[in-house]
């Protein structure tokens, strides 16, 4: 089916209920409890807070393909749209896509590996650890969890889900990277093996279907090797391994539109390994995708009088969870020339005086409760989540 085909028919098979930045595990859950008999849902084990973490498999076919998403979690929109990707199954008119699916794929997702970071919307888990810096020094059991899952599943290939930050733009362009790839690198040397070759070749895939929909909107990640790093790690194992990034869309802070393109990347790459059809890609293709630069700044208010100078402000918003709801902070990140940089909102100062917190000397990293120009006051504060 074709992407805007798909995106047409979004609405049918959105998961409306689980939706924002800040999500609840009970429902995610519950959503996963409530799904048909095909798919066989497991406690893997448990988190440093006692919670259980669960696995979905479903499909009888020879190509495994293991997923797990929030590894950090503050990073939602890849579970979203794996759940989206689960609706689509379940309510597919035609079963095509879904029969394909149950004869040729063996899938197993882990959808939330850190539900105690997800409750505390932190990166880290419950023992303030990054889990994909725990690849192989293992001190943590959502890790060994994840490593357990993989050596008992074998998958061939392995989709690692996460988000991005806003500050990221495709390439050097003023274009955010709504969408980011990498087929990470499995030695220092960041040699192209058949292992890397397939998930290169499955990125090339997904991105042009992605270009019909968003075009110039789609990032190629550095791929440094580290082997502490969970990518890295299972792509020197042998499983074709594809980091996904859900980054910024215009004014979509709760990455509703952009949980979209993810579904798409999910849906796109399951059809390519499906049919194989991603063997005819050439990975010099892959190099063209953009390398992901951080270009992005949330605002950038221009032409400001600060200290009697007419100089550019950079503002960034900070996530803040407070009695369990979503809020962004504006916070300074400097004052100077910003001409190389990009911004999600531009203001124009006209050269008027601007006040942050009521004064007009101001330190970086402040946190910004009120800003001005001139004396009026005008609002760069979102909607809470």
């Amino acid at each position: 089916m074709e992407a805007q085909q798909l995106l047409n028919n979004y609405s049918a098979f959105k998961v409306e209920e689980i939706k924002g930045r800040y999500l609840s595990y009970e429902m995610i859950v519950d959503y996963l409890k409530n799904l048909p008999a095909y798919f066989n849902l497991k406690i893997e084990g448990t988190s440093v807070l006692s919670e259980n973490i669960y696995s979905i498999e479903f499909g009888n076919g020879p190509k495994k393909i293991l997923m797990w998403s929030q590894m950090h979690g503050n990073e939602s929109t890849t579970t979203k749209a794996v759940l989206d990707l689960l609706e689509y199954i379940v309510t597919d008119q035609n079963d095509d896509f879904k029969n394909s699916v149950l004869e040729f794929c063996t899938i197993k997702i882990i959808l939330v590996l850190n539900p105690d970071g997800l409750k505390n919307y932190t990166r880290v888990n419950a023992k303030e650890v990054d889990l994909n810096r725990d690849a192989s020094n293992q001190t943590q059991p959502e890790s060994q969890l994840l490593r357990k899952v993989f050596d008992e599943f074998q998958p061939e290939y392995a989709f690692n889900l996460h988000d991005q930050r806003t500050i990221f733009s495709a390439g050097k362009q003023n274009k955010s990277a709504t969408v980011s790839f990498l087929a990470p690198a499995y030695n220092e040397a960041r040699e192209v093996n058949k292992v890397r070759e397939k998930a290169m070749q499955i990125i090339i895939a997904m991105n042009n279907y992605l270009q019909t929909v968003i075009p110039g909107q789609v990032g190629r990640y550095d791929d440094s090797f580290n082997i502490n790093c969970v990518g890295d790690y299972f792509q020197h194992r042998g499983a074709s391994t594809i980091l996904f990034e859900a980054g910024h869309f215009a004014n979509d802070y709760d990455r509703e539109e952009t949980r979209k393109y993810i579904f798409l990347s999910l849906y796109y790459g399951l059809v390519e390994i499906i049919t194989s059809d991603y063997k005819n890609q050439n990975i010099s293709d892959y190099d063209k995708i953009p390398e992901n630069e951080k270009l992005f700044y949330d605002i950038i208010i221009k032409n400001a009088e600060v200290n009697g100078a007419i100089k550019d402000v950079a503002i960034q918003y900070e996530e803040s969870l407070r009695s369990n709801r979503l809020h962004w902070i504006p916070k300074l990140q400097g004052v100077g020339d910003f001409e190389e940089f990009f911004a999600h909102k531009t203001v124009n100062a006209k050269n008027k005086i601007l006040r942050i917190n009521g004064v007009k000397n101001f330190e970086n990293e402040t946190y910004i409760e009120e800003i001005s120009l001139n004396n009026e006051i005008f609002s760069i504060k979102l909607t809470n989540s």
